[in-house]
């Protein structure tokens, strides 16, 4: 038996079958969509020296969050608020309103309640009504929609801009505000944002901790 032929052939063989595993357009999508899925715990940047690359990095990983519909639709640019994963104009048509709560006769109220309320018999793709005690449009100062996380990030950090909040207070808003939480728990039909609210806050709390940094864009 000729080994060195027999050998290579093996060889051949495991480095076909290495590419094939590397390259597989399944393997790959499938593989970004449970990383969208997911927050990585923030110790595990620990291991970016750089402090400032470190925080961008965190901030970077919180951006999956805070870019995501549940957050957006809630931080839109204009007076009306968003709706679903394509982030369409809100339906019916309401407005900000004092205080986000909307108009006089069309308050956020009319239709959101202090929890989800299931819904029998409509399409498919209406399951529920979201609700919460504090349901209301974020301020018009933080507004999110159309902009970088990095321009968000700067957003963030402006007291003048974030509700005059320092950045403790912020990031007791981000791990434990209840209205935040309910983009975990959003109801039947609609995806939660990435990982969970503790994981997040952590995030948010170690990307403070090394200088607040954001990303170029």
């Amino acid at each position: 038996m000729n080994w060195k032929l027999a050998f290579t052939g093996v060889a051949a063989a495991c480095l076909f079958v290495g590419v094939g595993t590397v390259l597989s357009p399944v393997s790959v999508a499938q593989d970004a969509q449970a990383d969208a899925r997911t927050l990585k715990p923030a110790a595990s940047f620990q291991s970016i020296a750089n402090e400032q690359e470190r925080s961008v990095a965190l901030f970077q990983e919180a951006g999956k969050v805070i870019q995501h519909p549940r957050c957006v639709n809630c931080h839109p640019a204009t007076d009306r608020p968003l709706q679903g994963a394509s982030m369409r104009p809100h339906q019916p048509p309401v407005l900000r309103g004092d205080g986000g709560m909307g108009l006089p006769g069309m308050q956020c109220t009319t239709c959101h309640g202090a929890e989800n309320i299931p819904v029998v018999g409509q399409a498919d793709t209406i399951k529920s009504i979201p609700g919460n005690p504090a349901w209301h449009l974020a301020p018009i100062e933080m507004a999110w929609e159309g902009k970088t996380l990095g321009q968000i990030c700067q957003q963030i950090k402006d007291p003048a801009r974030n509700g005059e909040m320092t950045m403790d207070e912020l990031v007791e808003h981000m791990a434990h505000d209840e209205l935040v939480g309910w983009g975990w728990a959003p109801g039947a039909g609609r995806e939660p944002v990435p990982g969970t609210q503790a994981e997040f806050g952590e995030l948010i709390d170690a990307w403070v901790k090394t200088g607040a940094a954001c990303p170029a864009s």
